[in-house]
């Protein structure tokens, strides 16, 4: 117990958080309660809880989380890859930047819902469509910040290792990609909640399984309870996986780390 009240000494923001969530779920409970609020409008928290154990129970919420989770890495993997490689190229080529930038712009402002019926008609109501809109929508933010923290590597280091008769490839893998990895970190972690974002918006226009799927079923069925169920789960999923990326960068740009710790310490 001791050593449970050492750590939130030095970590308060843990147990501020936790009383946080009790103080609004407990407002939440009695304002339903108290002001006779109707549950097909905002369901308690006791009946989104119990909602959401029935939907365990049964193995409803769990088979679609599955599938809404595959749908969402795999298009965070491809979209996150496509940036990338793009990013690096536009990045050390000014040239693709001039000639193929302006088109992924465009293609960018187009909103994905508005494009997501198309892509489910060419690819089906399968995982397919799904990993393809999800990809569109993780895909930009990795290209803006690959190219912002490749062209940020200081010039004065750049000019060193080009007079120290270094090659291009030297150059971008010794003050180039080490200068980028902060900035594609940020892009990660925006990029893997945006790929929730948009497996569920490809599941509301057309699946067969998914928590997008189980959301529209249940407003259907003017289960208020099991939507807000399905949207703690989304909630859960999001800051797990945002979490994830947090500690890979910790590992990755450990000098980024260190230094934020000296600048807070101080």
């Amino acid at each position: 117990m001791s050593g449970l009240m050492a750590h939130w000494r030095e970590k308060p923001e843990q147990p501020l958080s936790i009383l946080l969530f009790v103080a609004v779920m407990a407002i939440w409970e009695g304002a339903v309660r108290g002001l006779g609020i109707s549950p097909l409008v905002i369901p308690p928290p006791s009946s989104v809880a119990w909602s959401l154990y029935e939907g365990i129970r049964s193995n409803i919420l769990i088979t679609n989380t599955l599938v809404t989770f595959t749908e969402t890495v795999l298009g965070f993997a491809l979209g996150a890859a496509l940036g990338l490689i793009l990013g690096g190229l536009i990045a050390q080529f000014p040239l693709l930047e001039k000639t193929l930038y302006p088109y992924i712009v465009a293609f960018q402002t187009i909103p994905k819902i508005a494009i997501a019926p198309i892509i489910v008609i060419w690819f089906g109501f399968g995982m397919s469509s799904k990993v393809i809109i999800s990809a569109a929508i993780a895909f930009f933010p990795l290209l803006a910040n690959t190219i912002a923290g490749l062209r940020a590597a200081p010039s004065d280091q750049v000019e060193l290792l080009i007079a120290f008769t270094a090659s291009r490839w030297q150059v971008f893998r010794m003050a180039r990609v080490p200068q980028a990895l902060p900035y594609v970190f940020v892009g990660l972690d925006v990029a893997i909640v945006l790929s929730v974002i948009g497996a569920i918006a490809g599941e509301f226009v057309g699946a067969q399984a998914g928590l997008g799927y189980l959301i529209l079923q249940r407003n259907f069925n003017m289960d208020m309870a099991g939507v807000f169920a399905v949207l703690t789960i989304l909630s859960v999923m999001g800051i797990g996986l945002h979490i994830l990326v947090r500690t890979v960068r910790r590992r990755v740009v450990f000098w980024m780390e260190e230094e934020q710790d000296r600048v807070m310490g101080a």
